[in-house]
């Protein structure tokens, strides 16, 4: 059951409010998307396992609420945490170019609002030196983009099969996802790409990437921070929260049993 229909897990942040509340019990859906079956055990050590995924009832879209495996980037690697989930909105799919103007999420040619806009709104309207650098400045942190929470991107997501030409300029943005699909080393000689001794002009994609983020956005480790995610590191989409309780007093919340989750 745990394996292909459905899992449990307990939330222990506010990174999602107000949707999702501290002390909640979510109930993942792990046959909407395909349930991912591993060939050997090597995943439990944070290693790169071949999966396989079964086809699911339907593909992630926008706005949907995941749970994951938090993909920790250490010194431009990307890594698989077994033991570590995460859970955030999808606010960008595979083909999309996001970005972020003024704390609010924008998607070219998609009209409709991405993740919690009164918290984007409330967001674009703090001074900038209110926040501590940490938390201002974002992904890919370097001397070319300077992209902080409120101004971020654009950023193009890739999908399985996008080829795309690189520089040494954007090669700072899809990095960790080629050396992570390739297992191989990226270096920049004499302003020039190698992808071990390969020279590197441009690269086609193995899986989709999806950008992330949590509806509490000063409050969210999400993808402005560490990147965009792979498509394997996703468990499934949250359905509903089956329980909770308060955490600080363990007081049983009535109103949130078997609440559903939109």
């Amino acid at each position: 059951m745990k394996v292909f229909l459905f899992a449990s897990f307990k939330v222990p942040t506010g990174s999602m409010e107000p949707v999702i509340w501290p002390g909640d019990h979510v109930l993942v859906n792990k046959l909407l998307i395909g349930p991912r079956i591993y060939r050997d055990f090597g995943f439990l050590k944070g290693e790169k396992t071949p999966l396989k995924r079964w086809r699911g009832l339907q593909t992630i879209q926008r706005n949907d609420i995941l749970v994951f495996n938090f993909p920790y980037t250490y010194q431009e690697t990307l890594k698989m945490s077994p033991g570590q989930f995460y859970v955030k909105r999808c606010i960008a799919i595979p083909g999309d170019t996001l970005s972020i103007v003024n704390g609010v999420y924008t998607i070219q040619g998609y009209p409709e609002p991405a993740g919690n806009l009164p918290a984007q709104l409330l967001l674009s309207q703090t001074p900038d030196e209110a926040f501590d650098k940490h938390v201002f400045n974002c992904f890919p942190e370097d001397t070319v983009y300077h992209w902080t929470i409120k101004h971020f991107g654009p950023l193009y997501i890739p999908g399985k099969g996008d080829c795309l030409e690189l520089n040494t300029q954007n090669i700072v943005l899809y990095r960790s996802l080629i050396q992570y699909e390739t297992g191989q080393r990226i270096t920049v000689r004499e302003e020039q790409l190698f992808l071990d001794s390969e020279t590197l002009f441009s690269y086609t994609f193995a899986q989709n990437y999806f950008f992330m983020a949590g509806d509490c956005v000063s409050g969210s480790m999400d993808s402005r921070y560490w990147g965009l995610l792979p498509e394997d590191f996703v468990v499934g989409k949250v359905a509903l929260v089956w329980k909770s309780e308060d955490l600080e007093t363990g007081k049983f919340r009535r109103e949130r049993f078997l609440k559903r989750i939109q």
